[in-house]
């Protein structure tokens, strides 16, 4: 069974915190999380990442996300839905 992850990200972003949002979607791929990473534009302020799980258990992929958005100040910017 497939999970989905989602998490929506802010549009408007300086270069240091758009560093920080490629580290993170590569840091997801690195981690076998998945293979690609997808986005869809949100109304005007925010673009939805998303990415499939081959298993029906997605805590550990959230948990990661919850945990590199608080280590690296983006608690405000990553929000998973």
């Amino acid at each position: 069974m497939h999970t989905t992850i989602r998490f929506k990200i802010k549009k408007e972003i300086d270069t240091p915190t758009a560093r920080k949002i490629l580290k993170l979607k590569g840091s997801l791929i690195a981690q076998s999380y998945t293979d690609i990473i997808h986005f869809d534009d949100e109304e005007e302020d925010f673009y939805v990442h998303y990415f499939q799980l081959d298993k029906s258990d997605s805590k550990p992929a959230a948990d990661f996300i919850r945990t590199f958005s608080e280590e690296n100040d983006l608690v405000d910017i990553v929000i998973l839905l």
